[in-house]
């Protein structure tokens, strides 16, 4: 399994998820997610107390990582989730956190 994505072929959402997204892990462990499925891109706390992310690698990587935002990691509650497709960012090879 590749580890992160180059832009051929790959896909790209950008999205948001609102509700008791912060101070449970969120960050970390979409981290630990997305490497694990091998999707590249970052994950960030906003100021509003929502979570932002760009995630990107092959449709299947993608989806599953769509899928994962929308219910979030145990101890937290996701009350909103909207993301979009965007292109892809090339250079992004790993997930990251960032503040």
């Amino acid at each position: 399994m590749s580890r992160g994505a180059d832009s051929g072929g790959s896909r790209a959402s950008e999205g948001r998820v609102e509700g008791r997204v912060q101070g449970v892990s969120f960050r970390a462990a979409m981290q630990a997610a997305a490497r694990r499925c091998g999707a590249a891109g970052w994950v960030r706390n906003r100021p509003d107390g929502s979570v932002e992310f760009l995630v990107q690698g092959d449709a299947a990587a993608v989806q599953a990582m769509l899928d994962w935002a929308r219910r979030g990691p145990p101890g937290a509650s996701v009350d909103a989730f909207n993301a979009r497709e965007t292109d892809p960012s090339p250079g992004l090879t790993d997930f990251e956190v960032r503040f």
